[in-house]
């Protein structure tokens, strides 16, 4: 390098020039190998750097190492995508022939469900009216004008083209099975228990702003649920123990995948039936075809009710499963009984499980909205990553945002000009180390799952937390529990996560968790100063 010091750019200037014009913050940093906060808060007087030091840190190719963290590796991604609709599109000539041939019929069924829902839903609100004491069980005979409700939702499934559904085995007494629980494929799910069982149903608090759905799940004594929120999943599981331990109550229904996915996988259960010890009857839904897959894979609502009114006959099996009992000689805990029940369902459908959950469709709808051409390699398999990592379904969608904001090409790959773009930071030997790091297969650019899994790994290591603290800690040279902007130069916009001016500790730390890679540039100052 002509020139030792951290100003000197790695790119060409003819690479970085469109970059630094869009840059809405431009931080220099003076001395990456100084104590860190004597380089921020001098940054005016320092405008050298050391030139020992500068050829030390440039051979040092893990700018993490002081924290622990050693190279890592990035999983191969899945071959299966749990979520993908197999006839998305109305291919072939018998398809297009069936839908003409079936359009005047679609109109008929159309009219009969807009009726159906209709009826169903002036008698629920007959049967809900006047009735406050919602945390008690439903009386009978409101229970009673429900059978209205349910016979229309009977009547619903009909105009789908479900005219007869085979069911193989029964439903075990509310007694002795008072769970259960089953695959989801798609809406049709809730709408056939609906009529079966009337049970009291797990649902997403959304449902609730649901036109007519919200007033009739309603009426099944709903346990609302946000999936993000841990105080909701906790008062969830309550009253899941609580209404599943009254008989007086129905059955209580859930859906351990919490999405619905194409039926061919099963993907990891979330804990919530498990977690309070009772009995679970586990029940599987399958969707025999040929021409139209059913399932409310990646596709759009609308499109898949068009196609089911346009069939002649769309077929569904139901299959209730053998009692699965929590083990009576040892204490099991909830992951080990669900793992048994989730076996059975699988055994049951004949397909392999995976650690997919929610959070990989969500990743996956976002890769498909940015156009990315292989968006089902954007999926981490949410419930391992959580599990190893630590890491949120919201952190994780958090981590391709910022990603997909770095432009990737359409092979999903992001180069260091993009990378330094979205970092708002001028390139420095250090910042070009933290880009080696994540690029695991040096071939000049990164992936997102190299960007997550990287992330991630820094994230995991022990001292990070400590190493977070310990660098505010320098920083707040005078005690006052927050760092001014003269401290910390123009990095400070970085930090000030709110916009309120001040860079208090949970600003700081919030903003080094959602950008685990910027520890980096503490790491020599908390080193020398041996602060780990």
């Amino acid at each position: 390098m002509a020139e030792d010091c951290l100003r000197a750019p790695l790119l060409g200037s003819e690479l970085l020039r469109d970059v630094f014009d869009e840059a809405e913050v431009i931080v220099d940093i003076d001395d990456c190998d100084r104590s860190t906060i004597q380089s921020f808060s001098n940054h005016q007087n320092n405008n050298h750097c050391d030139h020992g030091n500068q050829l030390e840190g440039t051979e040092e190719q893990n700018p993490f190492e002081f924290i622990g963290a050693g190279s890592f590796s990035v999983p191969s991604p899945s071959t299966i995508d749990p979520f993908r609709n197999n006839t998305p599109n109305i291919e072939g000539l018998y398809e297009w022939v069936k839908i003409l041939v079936c359009f005047p019929i679609a109109i008929v069924r159309i009219i009969l469900f807009g009726l159906s829902l209709a009826v169903g839903y002036v008698a629920t609100i007959c049967a809900l009216h006047g009735w406050k004491d919602r945390q008690n069980p439903m009386p009978r005979w409101r229970g009673r004008l429900m059978w209205v409700t349910r016979l229309c939702t009977r009547s619903i499934l009909f105009c789908f083209g479900y005219h007869w559904i085979k069911r193989i085995g029964k439903p075990a007494p509310r007694e002795t099975a008072p769970i259960v629980v089953s695959n989801h494929v798609s809406y049709v799910e809730p709408i056939f228990f609906f009529y079966e069982l009337f049970p009291t149903i797990v649902a997403s608090e959304s449902h609730d702003a649901i036109p007519f759905v919200g007033t009739i799940i309603r009426a099944m004594q709903v346990v609302y649920v946000n999936r993000f929120s841990a105080s909701s999943r906790k008062q969830a599981v309550s009253e899941i123990k609580r209404k599943a331990s009254c008989d007086d109550y129905p059955r209580v229904l859930l859906f351990p995948e919490g999405t619905t996915t194409n039926g061919r996988v099963l993907i990891a259960f979330q804990l919530g039936a498990f977690i309070p010890g009772y009995p679970i009857q586990p029940v599987v839904v399958r969707y025999p075809h040929v021409h139209f897959d059913q399932s409310w894979g990646y596709i759009s609502l609308v499109k898949l009710m068009f196609r089911m009114f346009t069939q002649f006959h769309n077929f569904m099996e139901v299959e209730y499963l053998s009692i699965v009992s929590p083990l009576e000689n040892q204490k099991e805990s909830a992951a080990h009984f669900a793992e048994r029940t989730s076996y059975t369902i699988a055994s049951a459908l004949n397909v392999v499980q995976t650690s997919h959950a929610y959070g990989d469709l969500l990743l996956l709808t976002k890769a498909s909205q940015s156009k990315q051409e292989k968006p089902s390699t954007y999926m981490v398999e949410m419930s391992k990553v959580e599990t190893s990592f630590n890491i949120s379904t919201q952190e994780a969608v958090e981590f391709l945002d910022k990603f997909l904001s770095m432009n990737p090409d359409p092979r999903g790959r992001v180069k260091i000009h993009d990378f330094l773009r979205v970092l708002r930071l001028r390139a420095c030997p250090l910042l070009e180390k933290i880009f080696g790091y994540l690029d695991v297969e040096k071939q000049g650019s990164v992936t997102f799952r190299q960007f997550f899994f990287g992330s991630a790994h820094i994230l995991k290591q022990p001292l990070f937390s400590q190493a977070c603290e310990s660098a505010f800690t320098e920083c707040d040279g005078r005690e006052c529990n927050y760092i001014s902007q003269q401290q910390v130069g123009e990095m400070f916009n970085i930090f000030d996560t709110d916009g309120d001016g001040i860079c208090s500790r949970d600003d700081f730390m919030t903003c080094l968790r959602r950008n685990p890679l910027l520890i980096a540039f503490f790491g020599r100052g908390l080193a020398s100063n041996g602060l780990l």
